[in-house]
């Protein structure tokens, strides 16, 4: 098995991910061998539903490293599901097999030292029961790593939230000098390592039009201090940038980066100018973690009509780099 090998966990396997991880091996060529962690019933079910005709090889995960893997075939790790609640309604039957599936995932993960990595979407409702914010924080915890972000990424423009599925009432208590800093650390760190570029990085404001009728504004107080500290510190930044206006087509081109303050400050105008052509990474781990930039859509399982485009994007951002 080569060390470069694009590792992908199905996810919530009541979701439209097995559809687009078959449409997507149609659709492009892959030079490095994949590995799936799924189930080999449901991923028949879903071949038949599409007509979709490959061989499955299966693989022993406590083995992997012996074999000498191609994308000639489906390469699956086979993770036992009930197959009569397969293309159902998630609920929380699905909890053990995504357990499973990362649990194996991550143990590949660090014995085997593979750095390219896909999930496909969970429900926080049911698989994190409100343990983690998103799964952002449930991956950085097994790998003892507290200082991650959220990178929603497009070559034209990313964003980043500081915090991230956090109620709005909570985001203010949170918002301070050391996460605005650690972020743009992370994606300068990114954007330099993996993407052989300085960022040009803007700063979101989190009051409207940064200002604020209160005592305390906290673009005065915090944000101001923090981009004019890590200026001088060489960091291409500019900030704190009122959100309703950063978004606009000449303000925007200015930027490789917008970081906000909370999700849907910076994820409700990204999906809206690039919709599936956008990808979830997560900075700050010791290997590139990516999701496709959407949820499970249950109400679109097993019609055949769901877009590949965000899974597309992942695979072939990490078997380019």
């Amino acid at each position: 098995m080569k060390s470069n090998s694009i590792l992908i966990v199905n996810g919530e396997p009541n979701s439209i991910f097995s559809e687009i991880f078959l449409k997507s091996l149609d659709l492009i060529k892959i030079k490095n061998p994949i590995i799936l962690i799924s189930s080999k019933k449901l991923l028949k079910l879903q071949m038949k539903k599409l007509k979709f005709k490959k061989n499955i090889k299966l693989l022993d995960y406590k083995k992997i490293n012996q074999y000498k893997l191609n994308n000639k075939s489906i390469n699956l790790i086979d993770i036992e599901y009930d197959q009569k609640i397969a293309f159902k309604k998630i609920s929380s039957e699905s909890i053990k097999f995504i357990e499973k599936s990362f649990e194996i995932a991550f143990k590949i993960i660090k014995k085997e030292k593979i750095n390219k990595f896909i999930n496909g979407p969970i429900s926080k409702k049911f698989f994190l029961n409100k343990k983690y914010l998103g799964m952002t924080e449930y991956i950085s915890k097994f790998f003892s790593k507290k200082n991650t972000c959220m990178l929603i990424y497009n070559k034209n423009l990313s964003v980043c939230p500081v915090t991230t599925h956090m109620p709005l009432k909570l985001v203010a208590k949170k918002i301070n000098k050391k996460s605005i800093k650690n972020k743009v650390i992370l994606i300068e760190n990114f954007y330099n390592k993996i993407l052989k570029k300085k960022p040009k990085i803007g700063i979101l404001g989190i009051n409207p039009h940064c200002e604020s009728v209160l005592k305390v504004n906290e673009d005065e107080k915090t944000i101001k201090p923090i981009v004019k500290e890590l200026k001088k510190s060489r960091y291409k930044i500019d900030g704190p940038i009122s959100a309703d206006t950063a978004f606009l087509k000449d303000n925007r081109k200015k930027y490789d980066v917008l970081i906000g303050m909370y999700h849907d400050q910076v994820l409700t105008p990204i999906k809206t100018l690039f919709e599936y052509d956008a990808i979830n990474i997560t900075l700050g781990l010791p290997f590139l973690r990516i999701s496709p930039d959407h949820g499970p859509n249950e109400k679109m399982m097993g019609k055949n009509l769901s877009n590949p485009l965000s899974l597309i994007q992942a695979i072939k951002f990490l078997d380019n780099n």
